[in-house]
């Protein structure tokens, strides 16, 4: 009796252990993904980042390149914004969650201050 009762209380601890490791297991899961999908658009957005920036060293902010690489960008920051509702720029290196990056185009806001002087 002893033995049974022994058997039955370390399948209830083990059941007991399996039912809360599963429930933290599946806790845990969906901020690892949205941390994982953060990481990628990030490292996309930055990617897109230094596409545009060697377009426009290349061949000039106004150029065919630079505009088709800054449309990249915006699409790339488009997806982002719209799987995690925000997007990575790396020129302040924060999230942002407003959907503002036409009006932060920091090179583009930056060549026309420059060229106002």
């Amino acid at each position: 009796m002893f033995l049974r009762f022994r058997t039955e209380k370390t399948t209830s601890i083990a059941l007991a252990a399996a039912m809360f490791f599963s429930v933290v297991a599946f806790a845990a899961t969906p901020r690892a993904h949205a941390d994982d999908d953060r990481s990628k658009c990030q490292h996309r957005i930055e990617k897109a980042e230094a596409h545009y920036a060697d377009a426009v060293r290349d061949h000039g902010e106004r150029s065919e390149q630079a505009e088709h690489r800054r449309h990249e960008l915006n699409e790339e920051r488009e997806r982002c914004y719209q799987t995690s509702h925000s997007w990575w720029s790396s020129q302040d290196h924060r999230w942002h969650k407003d959907r503002d990056w036409d009006r932060d185009d920091y090179d583009h806001n930056h060549d026309r201050d420059r060229d106002q002087h």
